[in-house]
Formats: C-alpha cells, sequence, structure tokens
C-alpha cells in the first residue's frame, strides 16, 4: 500500500473550492450566501441539497447526506480516498506524492508498464514492417510519438528478455505476461501487434491494446483488468485529449484506438474510446466530469446502432441541466 502524506491533503482541500468541484457535475443554483440543487443521492422535486462556500462543505437536509469535497468525490463519484484526493490534485495542476509503507504493489506496476512501454516504442522503430503498417494507415510520426504507439516483436519472450530483471509475480500481475499451460514457464501477452498505451488522468500507462497487422489472432487485444486497470473506468485517448486543449466543451465516443488517432491526425482532438466493453456509467461520469456535451459515433450498421442504443440506455441516468448527448453516425 502507500499513502498520500497529510501535508499534501491539507494543501489540496486548503486550494480546493468546494462549489466549483459540485457544480461541474451537478448544476448549483445561487441561494443567497449559498448554492443550492436537488440531491443527488436520493430523489426529490424540491432542492434541498445546499453547499456552503464559506465552510467548505455541503449538506443535505432531505437524506443528511454531508461533508467535504473529498467525502462528495468519494460519494458521487464512488472514488476511494487516494483517489478523491488525487482527482482533486488533478484538478488543481498538482500530482500527488506518496510515502511507501512496507509494500509498493500499484507503484512497481506503473514502472514496469512503463518500462514496457519504452520497449515497444524502441521495437517499431526497428520493425519496417510495422512502421509500414502505420504509414498506410496515415499515421505520422508525430501522432505515433504523442500517442507512445509501439510494436510488440513476434516472438514469444521478447519482452521477457528485456525486462529480465522484473519478478515474475509482478509482470504476470501488470498483464505483460502469461503462464504456459504446463506450468513450465511464461510468454508475453502480446506478439506481433501494434501497441497503444493506455494513460490514466495522470499520464501513467495502466494498460496497453494490442491490434493484430494480419489476420493471425483476435483483431485487437487488451490487457487483462489489474491492480491499476479497469476497463469500465478508462478511456482510450482521454489524457491525449485534455492535454491537447485545456477547455473541451465537446468529447466524442468512437470505436476503436485507430478512430482516435485517425481523427487526432485530422486535427479532431477531442476523440476517446472504451476499451473493448460498452459505455458504462463510470465512463459517462468521467466524460461529464470535463465535457458538457458527449457525441457517440458509431458505424451506421446494426451493430452500431445496437451500440448506440446501449451507450442511450445507459445515458439516460447521467442526464442533467446543461449537458447534451448527440449520436452521429457514419
Amino acid at each position: 500500500m502507500s499513502r498520500i502524506p497529510q501535508h499534501f491533503i491539507d494543501e489540496v482541500v486548503a486550494r480546493t473550492d468546494i462549489v466549483e468541484v459540485i457544480t461541474s457535475r451537478v448544476p448549483l443554483k445561487k441561494a443567497g450566501r449559498e448554492f443550492k440543487a436537488c440531491c443527488p443521492f436520493h430523489d426529490e422535486k424540491s432542492p434541498s441539497f445546499t453547499v456552503s462556500p464559506s465552510k467548505q462543505f455541503y449538506h443535505c437536509f432531505g437524506c443528511g447526506e454531508h461533508g467535504t469535497a473529498i467525502g462528495f468525490l468519494m460519494a458521487y463519484e464512488r472514488l476511494n480516498f487516494v483517489e478523491a484526493i488525487e482527482e482533486l490534485a488533478g484538478a488543481l495542476g498538482m500530482e500527488a506524492p506518496t510515502e511507501a509503507t512496507r509494500n509498493r504493489p500499484a507503484e512497481d506496476l506503473y514502472t514496469l508498464l512503463g518500462r514496457a512501454t519504452e520497449f515497444y516504442q524502441h521495437a517499431l522503430k526497428g520493425n519496417g514492417e510495422a512502421v509500414a503498417y502505420l504509414k498506410q494507415r496515415g499515421v505520422s510520426g508525430e501522432m505515433a510519438k504523442t500517442f507512445g504507439i509501439g510494436y510488440a516483436p513476434d516472438a514469444w519472450d521478447g519482452l521477457i528478455k528485456a525486462l529480465k530483471d522484473a519478478p515474475a509475480p509482478r509482470m504476470l500481475a501488470a498483464g505483460l505476461i502469461k503462464a504456459r499451460d504446463n506450468n513450465s514457464g511464461h510468454y508475453d501477452t502480446f506478439r506481433g501487434r501494434i501497441m497503444f498505451p493506455i494513460r490514466d488522468h495522470r499520464g501513467r500507462v495502466v494498460a496497453f491494446g494490442g491490434r493484430a497487422m494480419g489476420d493471425n489472432g483476435p483483431k485487437y487485444l487488451n490487457s487483462p483488468e489489474t491492480e491499476v486497470f479497469h476497463k469500465g473506468r478508462e478511456l482510450y485517448g482521454l489524457y491525449e485529449a485534455r492535454q491537447s486543449r485545456a477547455d473541451l466543451s465537446q468529447l466524442m465516443v468512437v470505436e476503436g484506438y485507430m478512430d482516435v488517432v485517425g481523427l487526432a491526425q485530422h486535427g479532431v482532438r477531442n476523440a476517446v474510446a472504451t476499451l473493448g466493453t460498452a459505455t458504462t456509467v463510470e465512463h459517462l461520469k468521467r466524460l461529464f466530469r470535463i465535457a458538457n456535451e458527449v457525441v457517440f459515433a458509431f458505424d451506421g450498421d446494426r451493430a452500431g446502432r445496437k451500440a448506440a442504443w446501449r451507450a442511450l440506455n445507459m445515458s439516460l441516468s447521467e442526464i442533467r441541466d446543461g449537458r447534451q448527448i448527440r449520436f452521429l453516425f457514419l
């Protein structure tokens, strides 16, 4: 485990404006010295949810829910304490430091995934077939660098040899290798694929999406869920979109990694993609924390329309005043 130093928590709390935190998720209206809204934690027609900027505190007179900005994020976003602090810190442009305790399981996974990213990027430079494939798909060197794209060599142990000092249990925990059926060793999870690093809100690589260049195996292969990666929460390209523009009023959800990169190549820098799963409520919460309008852009075939219908049904619970959801069929 790791913990955030108390002095950093105190600084984040002191610099955070609870009104700003809450109104980006629940539209507030000025009511004298305070702000009001219908409570997001229970159904009501008359607003009984109040936020006090002077006390930096919220309270619902209907259900009794109350707390600080940290407590609000934990309840509303279903985050744990550390995640809530990191979310507030990120909004302030701060990066949360940690004080190590005895074990640092998550931190060494980030390190391993970062080293794997460097290996894949180096391997791409030395593989003409992979470079030609990306050029054929219209991906420039600049875009490949922006998204950290790499290549997993078509070998059973390319990454294992490159990270030979890494403990196998942690490599397994990071989803980078798999155990052989006969327990005689391990092999690389990704082989012969274009590699797309998936970054969290702090820019750390938490997983990979690997695209086959030919017809061998599934078209896309994603990292398994790990201690640092939950596919129902992360969105490919969201970190890059936020880096490209300070203010994002609209985000576009497309079907795959190449769609995100291709759109960015042509100047559309607000596209993201889910990671081999349908859009979840957690995805929508994250999208609406950043933008007021979400556009789902899917193929106009039966599968695309089915995915759009699922997204529509999932979106209904997140509709608030000032939020818009649109659908674009190609």
